[in-house]
């Protein structure tokens, strides 16, 4: 990204409506609802939706990249980057002399608002140890925030399945997993509930249940009330990588997802290895009823809960590792909800990447505080503390020591085959 993209992105973070904070505007958005049942509300037309049901990936992906290259809101003037970071994309182990077989394969799938962007990281270390490693675009997701206006979580469902059957044909003999992060690892857990051929799950801030109270309301509130809080003229509602306005539907799909991945470990819990990764500060998740689900639902020994956080679950399950959130060293105040994902090498979100998230809940003094050259500290969306600024926390300094706990939950699967 050149300069002078990066100060554009620097001055937009600043205003920008993040999807962490979209829940906190619902009950304010009721009161809107009656006032819209009278004089109605603007829906934006349909268009061509990004194509599915291909017979395999290479045409899935070059299909969505054409969708991208036709419909996409380009956000910077480098149309060939945005394209690779909202794109479906695969990563294969590396080739040459003396190369072996994928390990088997995991599909990767990306949360509300977002792109596969936000799972490269995962997928390219997945690759280097040897995993065929895949992402997808969910409907609605990679053109402009507005896309999401009609977006179903059925769609979104089927075509996780959809590219799972493909995966599973393309892994040869060793396992598959699924993998997502938020609203995708609802999905994920919703599919491998119902296909006993996925080995287990990679869930990183999976949203089984949302910290606000007021989800439920999204889907009674989306016909007559589009958008929680009014579009602003003048600013942009995404950056290169991701929507940072929602529209209310999108919360609605959000937590249906959210219903499914409950049911489910309801119904019959889940008994192949899987690895959970929450932030206790997470401000769109509730991590602790996570954290009980996974005590009572997800019963392999193999299987791990990491807790990024000072206070983890006292359960006494000794499946559950937990890291410290606290890292003063490197001004770390608590982790977030997206920055589980990303490794401080990452080109944007990492350690002196090319796109911080300023914007983080504290209003406008501390902006200028920023601005004047008050030394930033990082965290979740939301957290204060006196006598400093705080910008969002968009990488883990854990990132390499949570992939090897993803690799021994995924060689527990492996050795399940054998």
């Amino acid at each position: 990204m050149s300069l002078a993209m990066r100060g554009r992105w620097r001055n937009d973070a600043r205003m920008r409506f993040d999807v962490d904070e979209g829940f906190s505007w619902a009950w304010r958005a009721l009161a809107g609802a009656a006032v819209c049942l009278l004089c109605g509300c603007a829906s934006r037309p349909g268009r061509v939706p990004l194509p599915t049901g291909q017979a395999d990936f290479a045409q899935y992906r070059d299909d969505a990249r054409a969708w991208l290259a036709a419909n996409r809101d380009f956000q910077s003037g480098d149309r060939a980057a945005e394209l690779d970071w909202n794109a479906p994309r695969e990563w294969r182990p590396p080739s040459g002399a003396g190369a072996t077989p994928p390990r088997g394969g995991v599909l990767l799938v990306h949360g509300l608002g977002d792109s596969p962007f936000s799972l490269a990281d995962i997928g390219a270390e997945l690759a280097r140890r040897g995993w065929l490693a895949r992402t997808l675009l969910l409907p609605g997701h990679g053109g402009e925030p507005a896309d999401l206006l009609r977006a179903r979580a059925g769609d979104w469902r089927r075509l996780v399945a959809e590219q799972t059957r493909l995966l599973e044909a393309d892994a040869g003999a060793g396992p598959v997993f699924l993998g997502g992060f938020s609203t995708g690892a609802n999905l994920a857990l919703a599919v491998a509930a119902d296909d006993g051929r996925v080995a287990g799950l990679l869930l990183f801030s999976p949203a089984f249940k949302a910290v606000s109270r007021h989800a439920w309301a999204a889907g009674w509130l989306a016909p007559f009330k589009p958008w929680l809080r009014k579009p602003v003229a003048g600013r942009s509602r995404q950056s290169p990588v991701r929507y940072t306005d929602v529209p209310t539907n999108g919360f609605a799909q959000f937590h249906r997802t959210s219903v499914w991945a409950r049911a489910a470990l309801r119904r019959r819990g889940f008994g192949r290895p899987a690895l959970l990764v929450v932030a206790e500060r997470d401000s769109v998740v509730d991590v602790r009823r996570v954290a009980e689900l996974f005590a009572k639902r997800f019963t392999h020994p193999a299987s791990r809960l990491v807790w990024y956080g000072m206070n983890p679950p006292e359960s006494g399950d000794a499946r559950i590792v937990a890291r410290a959130d606290y890292l003063p060293d490197m001004r770390i105040s608590n982790f977030s909800h997206m920055g589980v994902l990303f490794s401080p090498e990452n080109p944007l979100y990492g350690l002196g990447g090319a796109l911080p998230v300023w914007r983080n809940g504290q209003g406008a003094d501390a902006e200028h505080r920023r601005a004047a050259g008050e030394p930033v500290w990082y965290s979740a969306w939301g957290y204060r503390e006196p006598g400093k600024v705080h910008a969002r926390l968009t990488f883990n300094p854990y990132f390499d020591w949570q992939l090897d706990l993803a690799e021994s939950v995924m060689q527990a699967a492996e050795a399940a085959r054998q």
